[in-house]
């Protein structure tokens, strides 16, 4: 790429969405925890239940089964919990955690890892998958009603391009697998 396409605004690359998950595989009690426990994380916004898709009858599991709970954050919103979250794998992100767009995730095992966050025994210790969206301005093309478009390749954000960007933006250390192996205390 150019000079002159690296200051152009349509190259800047954003956060569509964060995705925030906890599955719990069964209803009832677990499931409620798990929705108090998002809730206590953002409150204000709201958590909406995960079904299964599919049978899995050696776990009990059936198609329209609630088995999770998720929350789904943009704008701001997402920018700073992105940031917080980041914090409790120690800002370090693996190659493997990217797809070819630049999307990435990452999980939380223990939601007390979390900065700030301190253990309540009313609801247990769960963990978390957390699944971020990027996009570049422009990308509405292919999400309208009218005039549905394919974004071109070319102004597709790529793998490469967004870990540069969460290095210089976020303060991110992306590894290969085996680097990430740190110990918690």
């Amino acid at each position: 790429m150019g000079n002159a396409n690296r200051d152009n605004p349509m190259r800047k690359i954003l956060i569509e969405k964060v995705t925030i998950n906890i599955g719990v595989g069964k209803p009832g009690e677990p499931l409620e925890k798990a929705q108090k426990l998002l809730q206590k994380l953002f409150p204000n916004k709201k958590t909406v239940i995960t079904r299964a898709k599919r049978r899995v009858p050696t776990w009990g599991i059936r198609p329209g089964l609630p088995i999770g709970v998720k929350l789904t954050l943009r704008g701001k919103e997402a920018y700073d919990a992105l940031r917080w979250l980041l914090k409790a794998v120690n800002n370090t992100l693996e190659k493997s955690q990217f797809d070819e767009f630049g999307n990435f995730g990452f999980g939380i095992k223990e939601y007390v890892w979390i900065p700030g966050v301190k253990y309540d025994p009313e609801i247990g210790m769960y963990g978390m998958d957390v699944v971020v969206t990027v996009q570049r301005p422009g990308y509405r093309i292919m999400k309208r009603r009218l005039k549905r478009k394919k974004v071109p390749k070319r102004h597709r954000t790529t793998k490469e391009e967004v870990m540069e960007w969460l290095k210089k933006e976020f303060g991110v250390q992306i590894v290969e697998g085996s680097e990430t192996q740190t110990l918690r205390i």
